[in-house]
């Protein structure tokens, strides 16, 4: 005996309806406006890459959440955890048709193996901007910009661009005593948790990794002491004169970004409500693409959550007029009469021809009463009702559904309410 499977959706997955994609549509599309409008390409990369090319690029830590597994040919594959190991593969593979620099944008999901919680899912998509082939500090300035211009387009008012550098951070950890690089990746873990934990919870933590008392004091004062560097100081003064105000960025002494492969200036940006973590992050990572057997091309860029600008956009409504549905026009059936079902096919085939998105009730056998509800519903905003009288006198009904009036006009009148 068959059993009924039981429909569900993979935990960490998720379905997305039509109200959300109208969000995410727009979000995208202002996305790639500012993406472009600062001369950034776009760019697409394989789901699946050779596990090779993914592993020891990230981590321990994040090599952990990657999807790995054998595909039907026996090789070692896995699942995109990010989409900028995947481009530094590209501009390793085709280094002599990519001139330099190099700006792309990249649009598409990657995958986390990892405990799913708001904002954080184990399929997601990613919106990526970077810039190859300089090592100045120009061009991490430049990322800084379309983070604050894009989300000061999508309708942000409150947010903060968390900026530093993994010199600094080293530089402090050097001048606590703390020399060993294996030791001192361990240190950076927990000094990053000092925007989550109390600085007492994280001495506690450093003492449970070897530190004695003296170094912990040390590295406290180091990072109460220390200030930007020269590259830091080139990117404020870009962002200054290219007028983003003060209170959208700010020197984060304490702030590390979690993956191995970044080797300068990092950045992260956060929203106080609600409480999802960053929306972007990124930074310089000047080695990965020699690493992937490429040339030796300097690289900056961030990442933008695309999930968690939606649970923003979501929460404070920053479009309230937005629709799921373009349909402009309903155009009902009145009958099964094989006449009036030909003239609705015929009358929308003119309205779609003019650029006017419309759409055909697709049953005759459905009352008019729910094919109106049925376009109340979805927020079309007008109805064509096309009956025996109608086609005697060559008009047609339109019915406004949001005044709730009606008027009975001609073709060429039907036209130029509906911009035809």
């Amino acid at each position: 005996m068959n059993q009924k499977t039981k429909a569900q959706t993979l935990k960490g997955f998720r379905d997305i309806l039509p109200e959300e994609i109208a969000i995410k549509k727009k979000a995208v599309s202002i996305l790639v406006k500012v993406f472009e409008s600062f001369g950034f390409q776009p760019v697409e990369t394989p789901t699946l890459e050779y596990t090779d090319t993914l592993l020891g690029k990230y981590g321990q830590e994040a090599d952990k959440l990657v999807y790995t597994f054998k595909d039907k040919g026996g090789r070692d594959v896995g699942l995109r955890y990010d989409l900028t190991v995947p481009i530094c593969k590209v501009l390793s593979l085709y280094q002599n048709q990519i001139p330099l620099p190099f700006k792309r944008y990249q649009i598409q999901s990657a995958f986390r193996a990892e405990k799913p919680q708001r904002g954080r899912l184990r399929e997601f998509t990613q919106c990526d901007i970077d810039i190859f082939g300089t090592a100045s500090p120009l061009a991490d300035a430049e990322i800084i910009l379309v983070i604050y211009t894009a989300l000061k387009k999508i309708g942000f008012q409150e947010f903060t661009i968390n900026i530093n550098s993994r010199q600094i951070l080293f530089k402090i950890l050097n001048s606590a005593g703390i020399k060993n690089q294996k030791q001192q990746l361990s240190i950076l873990r927990s000094i990053d948790k000092l925007d989550k934990k109390t600085k007492k919870e994280v001495e506690n933590e450093l003492y449970s990794k070897g530190l004695s008392k003296e170094q912990v004091s040390n590295l406290f004062s180091a990072i109460d002491n220390t200030l930007p560097g020269q590259d830091l100081k080139t990117i404020f003064d870009f962002l200054k004169l290219s007028k983003v105000p003060g209170k959208y960025y700010r020197f984060s002494p304490t702030m590390v970004r979690g993956l191995d492969y970044y080797t300068g200036t990092i950045f992260e940006t956060y929203v106080t409500k609600p409480k999802i973590g960053s929306i972007t992050g990124g930074g310089r990572y000047d080695n990965l693409v020699k690493q992937l057997g490429g040339p030796d091309i300097a690289a900056t860029g961030t990442t933008i959550g695309l999930e968690r600008i939606i649970e923003v956009i979501k929460e404070f409504n920053f479009w309230p007029n937005l629709k799921p549905c373009k349909t402009k026009v309903l155009t009902t059936i009145f009958s099964d009469s094989q006449a009036l079902i030909n003239t609705s096919i015929k009358i929308t085939n003119k309205i779609r021809e003019s650029g006017v998105a419309v759409e055909l009730y697709p049953d005759p056998q459905t009352k008019l009463d729910k094919q109106l509800k049925y376009a109340d519903k979805k927020g079309i905003p007008y109805a064509l009702i096309i009956g025996p009288d109608e086609i005697k006198n060559n008009t047609v009904v339109l019915k406004d559904l949001i005044k709730k009036a009606q008027k009975e006009l001609s073709l060429e009148e039907i036209g130029k309410i509906l911009k035809i």
